[in-house]
C-alpha cells in the first residue's frame, strides 16, 4: 500500500495538517497508519478522493456532521445530498437577503411624515371543522393588528389564545407607532412566546404557530413562525409571503419531494419551528386595493392556492371573504380547525 506523510497528503488533498488531525479525532478521515512510537500519521493514496471531497464540502460551508454522512456515499447519492444541502442554504439565504434589503432601506430612507393616506379594513373567522373535538385556533382582526395562531397538543387552545392576547396591546396604540415597527413587533412576539411557555408548563408537546401583520398606515410589518400562512392578493395575483417552518417544506426546499408528493406526506403536520423560536420578520409596502390573507393550515391543507385566489378575489369585502374561505375548507371535509383573517388596504373615507 502506497503511503504519504501527513504533510504530503495535506498538500495533495488541499487540507491542512491541522484539519487532518481534527478529522482523525472526529473519525471523519482516519490515517491508514499511525507510527506507534512517534505518533506520526500516514495516509494511503487511495484516501485522496475522499479527502478532496471533504475539502470541497468544507469550502461549501457544510457542517462536519453532514460531511461525515456525505463522504461515505458515491456518485448520484452523494450528488443528491450536496444538491439538497445547497437548496437549504439558498432558502435560508433568501430570508437573510430580504432582511438585509429591509435594513438598507430603513437606514437610508428619510423619515416618513404627513397624515396616514390609507386604511385597513378587516375581518376574522374561525371554525372547529368537522373532525376535531375542539377549536385550538385563535384569530384577531383589529385596527392595526391581524393575527392567526394555530395551537397544538393538550394545551393548544390556551397556547394560541395566550399568543394572540400578548399582541393585542398593539391595537391600543393611538397615533404613530413608537420606534421601529419591526423591533416593536419582534419584542411583542418574544413576549407572546413567554406567555405561551407559562400556559403550557407541564403540558407535553404543546405550543402554537403565529402569523401576524402590524399596520403602520402605509406599511405592514410581518412576523411569522410555523405553518400558518400569509398571502397577498394584488392585481388578481395571489402571492404567498411566508415560508412554512415544517418538515415537508424543508424536504421541498431540498428537492427531496415534489409538490404532489408533499400533499400526502405522512409528516406534513410536523413542525420544525414554533412560537418561542426566532420568527421571520419583514416589512411590506402597501398599495390601495391590496388584500391580505392570514390563515391556519386547516385552509391550505384542503383548499388549493388557485381556489383560494378565486374565492379571495371574488369576495366583495373581508367579512364575506373569511366566511367563504372557511366554508370551502369545511366543504372539502373540514379535517382540521380552520381560521382566516382578511385585511383590505383602502383609501380613507371622507
Amino acid at each position: 500500500m502506497d503511503l504519504l506523510t501527513i504533510g504530503a497528503f495535506a498538500k495533495a488533498s488541499g487540507l491542512s495538517p491541522k484539519a487532518l488531525r481534527l478529522y482523525d479525532e472526529l473519525g471523519l478521515l482516519r490515517p491508514a497508519r499511525v507510527d506507534p512510537y512517534t505518533g506520526y500519521r500516514y495516509y494511503a493514496v487511495a484516501q485522496l478522493d475522499r479527502a478532496r471531497l471533504v475539502a470541497w464540502l468544507r469550502r461549501l460551508g457544510m457542517p462536519l456532521a453532514r460531511i461525515r454522512a456525505v463522504s461515505v456515499l458515491t456518485g448520484a447519492d452523494a450528488a443528491r445530498e450536496v444538491r439538497a444541502y445547497w437548496a437549504r442554504v439558498e432558502a435560508e439565504t433568501a430570508v437573510r437577503r430580504d432582511l438585509a434589503a429591509f435594513l438598507v432601506t430603513e437606514l437610508t430612507e428619510a423619515p416618513r411624515e404627513g397624515p396616514t393616506m390609507l386604511e385597513l379594513r378587516c375581518a376574522a373567522h374561525s371554525d372547529r371543522g368537522h373532525v376535531r373535538p375542539a377549536n385550538q385556533d385563535t384569530v384577531h382582526a383589529g385596527r392595526r393588528l391581524l393575527a392567526v395562531a394555530d395551537g397544538f397538543g393538550p394545551a393548544g387552545g390556551p397556547a394560541s389564545g395566550a399568543a394572540v392576547e400578548a399582541l393585542r396591546f398593539l391595537d391600543e396604540e393611538d397615533g404613530p407607532l413608537p420606534g421601529n415597527v419591526l423591533n416593536l413587533l419582534a419584542d411583542a412576539v418574544r413576549s407572546a412566546g413567554d406567555a405561551v411557555r407559562d400556559v403550557t408548563e407541564g403540558a407535553e408537546d404543546a405550543g402554537t404557530t403565529l402569523t401576524a401583520l402590524l399596520w403602520t398606515g402605509s406599511r405592514l410589518a410581518l412576523a411569522h413562525i410555523g405553518d400558518s400562512r400569509a398571502y397577498l392578493l394584488r392585481e388578481g395575483g395571489l402571492f404567498r409571503i411566508t415560508h412554512d417552518h415544517s418538515v415537508v417544506q424543508s424536504l421541498l426546499d431540498e428537492g427531496r419531494l415534489t409538490p404532489a408528493e408533499a400533499e400526502s406526506h405522512p409528516q406534513r403536520s410536523l413542525l420544525l419551528k414554533v412560537l418561542g423560536a426566532d420568527p421571520d420578520l419583514r416589512l411590506h409596502e402597501a398599495l390601495p386595493g391590496d388584500r391580505y390573507l392570514l390563515c391556519s393550515d386547516g385552509l391550505t391543507g384542503v383548499v388549493p392556492d388557485d381556489r383560494v385566489r378565486e374565492l379571495l378575489a371574488a369576495a366583495p369585502d373581508p367579512e364575506t371573504a373569511v366566511r367563504t374561505l372557511v366554508d370551502a375548507a369545511n366543504a372539502a371535509g373540514g379535517p382540521d380547525n380552520v381560521s382566516c383573517v382578511v385585511g383590505d388596504v383602502v383609501p380613507p373615507v371622507g
